[in-house]
């Protein structure tokens, strides 16, 4: 059984201007100790997904379907079933480490608190794992600058912060969304290393969430493609990174820089993405899709799988190695 069950996940917005679908019908699986890769541009759905997972969705929000951690149902589950899994079984790196961290409370402080609330330690016991912690997550003086303010440590140690914190009550499963966002190219690959030996020492699952799929390469056993809130394709990472067959997947991996092709213009996917208050029948991605027709407007074929352990929704798909239709 996997620890985590996703299945026909979605999330709708309620705002002034109508509904807004960000998520729909979302079916995934997480085992013990996987890395699963969610990616997309922003506005696909990816973060909106594990926040509804969480229980971390905003006020207007609204989601249904069906999320299963080891067993137990925790999708709009009361606080006394979610409280228990979120922070001790279940963590999350948000996004922006600037913004994340309290300015006015010392690193010690935030994340003390975590452990108090949690495990039920005192103060001065939370505040000596805490500092264990920043030492595992490689901030050098630990012990020390655990006392310091979120502004007295670089972005990079900001985001060390963060892991730290989501690592204190070793969960079983570490969402990292966006963690190298705003990040130099040198400190992103650091802090991806790091997260790599973290999830080998604990044991953990992680699920990384990002626009950026020269970082999942790396650094993941299978991935996810989103769009318009819905999966578009899904498999393990070589093959897709070998032979992306949906035009959305191709257009992402052509969008990544390449040091081998130095003289060539760098690509890009053309047109914006949906505007989820106003989606259309059909497929979400026909209005930018080379390969569209006009039956790619009116319904979208089902996700589906087409080869051991990979699924796609396209009417077109096209393979890359070949050429040809897939």
């Amino acid at each position: 059984m996997a620890l985590l069950d996703v299945n026909n996940l979605s999330v709708r917005f309620t705002t002034n201007s109508g509904p807004v679908y960000a998520v729909r019908g979302v079916n995934m699986q997480l085992d013990r100790g996987e890395t699963l890769a969610i990616v997309g541009e922003s506005g696909s759905g990816k973060s909106q997904t594990v926040f509804a997972m969480m229980g971390l969705l905003a006020a207007n929000g609204e989601a249904s379907g069906s999320v299963t951690f080891d067993g137990t149902e925790i999708l709009n589950a009361p606080p006394k079933v979610i409280n228990p899994i979120r922070a001790n079984r279940m963590a999350i790196i948000f996004q922006d480490p600037m913004t994340s961290l309290n300015p006015y409370m010392r690193v010690s402080e935030q994340m003390a608190e975590v452990l108090q609330l949690h495990k039920g330690m005192s103060r001065r016991s939370a505040v000596a794992e805490a500092a264990r912690m920043l030492d595992a997550v490689r901030i050098p003086d630990a012990k020390s600058r655990v006392n310091l303010y979120p502004h007295e440590f670089s972005g990079g140690m900001r985001q060390r912060v963060m892991i730290a914190m989501a690592l204190l009550c070793r969960p079983d499963v570490l969402i990292a969304d966006e963690p190298t966002t705003a990040l130099d190219v040198t400190v992103q690959a650091q802090i991806m290393k790091l997260l790599a030996d973290l999830q080998r020492e604990f044991g953990m699952a992680l699920i990384l969430i990002t626009h950026d799929l020269g970082v999942v390469a790396g650094s993941s056993e299978r991935v996810i493609v989103m769009y318009g809130g819905q999966i578009m394709e899904k498999g393990p990472v070589n093959p897709i990174f070998k032979d992306p067959t949906h035009p959305y997947t191709r257009g992402l991996l052509n969008s990544i820089p390449r040091v081998d092709r130095q003289d060539e213009a760098l690509l890009s996917i053309p047109g914006n993405p949906p505007n989820m208050a106003k989606l259309q029948q059909g497929c979400p991605f026909a209005p930018r899709c080379e390969f569209a027709g006009e039956d790619c407007v009116e319904h979208l074929d089902p996700l589906t799988e087409f080869a051991p352990g990979r699924l796609r929704a396209c009417n077109r798909p096209v393979s890359v190695v070949t050429g040809e239709n897939a």
